[in-house]
């Protein structure tokens, strides 16, 4: 059986020597284990710098650097959310003083286009069209029977029950924005119930990058909410 003493750094207990020699045969020590530098607590030497202490300022800056980006995403985010808020707010109150059908849906119109920044947008109600002659909001309206061809394009949309966000098909674009369709770039259809049993809300914007995949889509079930609510008062 080998006697071979173990080094004086790997013993229970390690003296200053120990230390000093370990750092002595690993000078790449903390730069393979940066994180420990922030915990240090070293005197800075008047004179020329220590590398050391200039390596554990620059990790500490960065960390700051990091948590202040943090907290400004944070204070955005708050930011945001309250101006959603507001608009929901406003919505509710336009569609509660609707005093008809042909009332609210001119108000889901102006809060879509002036409240939520929408350079398109369109309502497409279930039903059939005679019933709503007297609704006259030009072509952010129309009112067709669930199962008209022109909806095919729209089949996997209507069996969901979230909105959707991004870029359409051809097919689809034409349908919702006619000659305007080329100057949309990203869409948002937010279903008016599941499986959008009374019809879908359709908002445009000219920005590539206004409607994606990857964006919280809690607002727009929300508002979809809203609506839905308020069409069936009638």
């Amino acid at each position: 059986m080998s006697t071979q003493r173990k080094p004086a750094y790997i013993e229970d207990e390690l003296s200053e020597d120990a230390v000093h020699e370990f750092l002595k045969a690993h000078p790449d020590f903390f730069e393979q284990h940066p994180s420990l530098l922030g915990m240090l607590q070293l005197p800075h030497a008047s004179g020329s710098a220590v590398s050391l202490v200039e390596r554990q300022v620059s990790v500490l800056r960065q960390k700051d650097l990091k948590l202040e980006r943090q907290l400004k995403e944070i204070i955005q985010v708050a930011r945001d959310n309250d101006i959603l808020a507001a608009k929901i707010h406003e919505l509710t109150l336009q569609l509660l003083s609707a005093a008809d059908l042909a009332g609210t849906i001119g108000a889901i119109e102006e809060a879509v286009r002036s409240g939520f920044g929408a350079d398109q947008a369109v309502l497409v109600l279930f039903g059939d069209a005679a019933n709503f002659d007297e609704i006259d909001v030009g072509r952010f309206f129309r009112a067709l029977d669930r199962d008209d061809p022109s909806l095919r394009p729209f089949a996997t949309f209507l069996a969901s029950t979230s909105p959707r966000c991004g870029q359409v098909r051809d097919s689809q674009m034409e349908f919702l924005f006619r000659d305007d369709a080329s100057e949309i770039g990203s869409v948002a259809l937010v279903p008016l119930e599941a499986k959008s049993a009374l019809g879908f809300l359709a908002i445009g914007s000219t920005d590539a990058d206004r409607f994606h995949p990857g964006m919280s889509i809690d607002f727009l079930a929300r508002v979809g909410d809203l609506v839905a609510a308020a069409l069936k008062r009638y």
